[in-house]
């Protein structure tokens, strides 16, 4: 298996100070396929004492982009979109789960299922991306 995607991966994370700011784990890299952690923190809770939609939304976006760019060539999204089906809380451990629904030379779809730790699906995430002509060097 190539190393391709682990080293892009590497590059864009050593350079993303908000996934950083989020406490975001790695746990798979690839082409096509991310798998993120993190935890929700107290400062990501809303006025609801509840996950603010927006960090949900990063979270997804983020493996949106290791996954996409794991092919080694440089992607941006185009369209995103998010459903929030369960509230979280502070402590809870969040997993991104990506499918490559689509890819083909300049057009990639993903579909990204955040769920907790307790396996519970709470927001479903769909991105496409324009995939550039442009390789990662790495």
């Amino acid at each position: 298996m190539s190393d391709i995607p682990k080293k892009v991966v590497d590059k864009m994370y050593e350079n993303d100070a908000f996934s950083q700011w989020l406490g975001i784990k790695r746990i798979e890299d690839g082409a096509g396929i991310s798998v993120l952690q993190m935890t929700v923190r107290k400062e990501m809770l809303n006025g609801f004492y509840i996950l603010h939609g927006g960090i949900t939304y990063s979270l997804a976006d983020s493996a949106l982009a290791f996954a996409s760019n794991g092919h080694g060539r440089k992607a941006v999204s185009v369209e995103t979109s998010i459903s929030h089906t369960e509230a979280c809380k502070e402590g809870d451990v969040l997993t991104t789960h990506t499918q490559e629904m689509s890819l083909s030379n300049k057009i990639g779809v993903y579909q990204i299922t955040i769920t907790n730790q307790e396996d519970k699906t709470v927001a479903l995430f769909k991105g496409t991306v324009y995939r550039t002509s442009k390789d990662w060097e790495v």
